[in-house]
């Protein structure tokens, strides 16, 4: 099992809560543990919002719970699962040294609303972080009742963390034009803030992913059929009962699995082109790739659709996130602030890498040296893309290493800049860091979780030296 320190530095690097990448640590070895298991391995199908994050898109939403469709039916009886996940928390623990108390796994057996048997687990977990009691848990969402249109296909789980497994864990899921359908049928039919942010996110990397509309089409009508739901259109869904919470519990749902949640309104205006897509074959524009001059540029590097950990003075992962949500970014570069959209990620034959990015203010295209990047903030501030954003492109895509001077693993501390505070304009957002041990908070600019000696709320020296991320402003 990995350390604690290489959870923050994650953590810091994805710009979210550290007990948010725990979770998305342990998803990795629960999904291993399911998909070397002789039985569940040919006999679950992978789904949902965390099937899109750990094989198909990295630069997404963080997601908490595993769901699955079940071709096997007697599969869905709690003696099997008890059993079985018993023998799966013996091998997560042989094999990463994480544990999973046997006692505290939980399977509840009920009837959904059609009258199906399904069932949902609870499996606790003591990961990275060592939390106190009680443990936090992840669950489990196992249907029978799921009408599978297309056959399921094998992707491999991510996992960008130091203790991969010794083999790549594949997992046999949905395939991506089916995932997309029955996003768009969940949408239809719960109207849920996740599968909102779901749909519109995979509609804008259609370029890259290339589902065929017909089989999603083809695919949605059947599970609409199958549930007895009318086919979805933004009429439907605006008299939907449920719509009036859709922008209430944006904020709720989300909010925690994303380093900065884009605006509600942003995400709902754009779903109308979904539907053209859908319905009308109205074909995306191909955007232009953005014209990189007459740099040196290394021809044979592509940029990774997969998080990593990039070891450079400002997180790059929070970069890409904001790129894929079309948000501009705060840069702190040569002492001075700009508001940018950024848009490719390139590697000079030097092997330095580069940030291309448009001025937000003038539209002038320009590049940055990462390592020389002072800053990054996310703001919340829309760009519509000029050029294609190719920070966040789909596929499997191998990542060269970067080669740095430094002998240190660690993240590089930032050079202390003097600058006049009446002069810098500020874009982004505060974020309230937390000390783990006093409790005391601190309001700060960046996502940085690193903490100077400080007292706590009594006066007494703290020994905190990493908070965690509660808040953003």
């Amino acid at each position: 099992m990995i350390n604690r320190q290489e959870i923050l530095d994650f953590s810091r690097e994805f710009g979210i809560r550290a007990n948010i990448t725990e979770k998305d640590y342990v998803l990795y070895w629960i999904l291993a543990g399911i998909a070397n298991h002789p039985e569940l391995g040919h006999n679950w199908v992978f789904k949902g919002g965390t099937c899109l994050k750990k094989c198909y898109f990295e630069t997404y939403r963080f997601s908490e719970d595993l769901d699955f469709t079940l071709i096997k039916k007697n599969h869905v009886n709690r003696n099997f699962l008890q059993s079985t996940f018993n023998n799966i928390a013996d091998w997560v623990n042989e094999m990463s040294g994480m544990e999973i108390p046997k006692n505290l796994i939980r399977f509840d057996i009920f009837k959904n609303p059609r009258g199906i048997i399904s069932a949902q687990g609870r499996i606790s977990y003591r990961g990275p972080l060592q939390p106190h009691e009680p443990l936090p848990r992840i669950k489990l969402d196992l249907t029978v009742d799921e009408v599978l249109v297309l056959p399921p296909v094998k992707r491999q789980v991510h996992h960008p963390y130091t203790d991969k497994h010794t083999e790549d864990v594949f997992v046999q899921c949905y395939c991506f034009d089916e995932l997309l359908a029955e996003k768009i049928r969940a949408l239809s039919e719960r109207l849920r803030p996740r599968d909102l942010y779901d749909v519109v996110h995979i509609y804008r990397h259609t370029e890259d992913m290339k589902p065929n509309r017909s089989n999603v089409l083809h695919i949605l009508q059947n599970k609409c059929e199958f549930k007895k739901i009318p086919m979805p259109t933004i009429d439907i869904l605006e008299h939907k009962p449920e719509f009036e919470e859709l922008e209430s519990e944006w904020e709720n749902m989300l909010a925690h699995q994303l380093p900065l949640l884009p605006a509600f309104a942003q995400f709902w205006q754009e779903l109308p082109l979904v539907f053209e897509w859908l319905y009308q074959a109205v074909e995306k524009a191909v955007p232009i790739i953005a014209p990189f001059g007459d740099i040196a540029l290394d021809e044979t590097w592509q940029p990774p659709h997969i998080a990593q950990m990039w070891n450079m003075p400002v997180p790059l992962e929070i970069i890409r996130f904001a790129a894929a949500n079309r948000l501009c970014i705060n840069l702190k570069y040569n002492d001075s602030h700009r508001l940018i959209e950024p848009y490719s990620l390139r590697k000079m034959r030097d092997g330095n890498l580069l940030l291309f990015a448009v001025k937000h203010n003038t539209g002038e295209l320009r590049s940055y040296r990462v390592d020389r990047i002072q800053g990054v903030e996310i703001t919340k501030t829309i760009y519509a893309p000029r050029y294609a954003v190719e920070l966040t492109t789909g596929g499997a895509v191998s990542v060269p290493s970067i080669t740095r001077k430094s002998k240190s693993t660690t993240m590089p501390k930032r050079r202390k800049i003097r600058t006049s505070r009446s002069t810098r304009p500020y874009f982004g957002p505060r974020y309230v860091i937390e000390c783990p041990i006093c409790g005391k908070k601190f309001t700060r600019k960046t996502n940085n979780t690193k903490l100077n000696p400080h007292k706590g709320k009594f006066g007494y020296p703290c020994s905190g030296r990493s908070g965690f991320l509660v808040d953003v402003k």
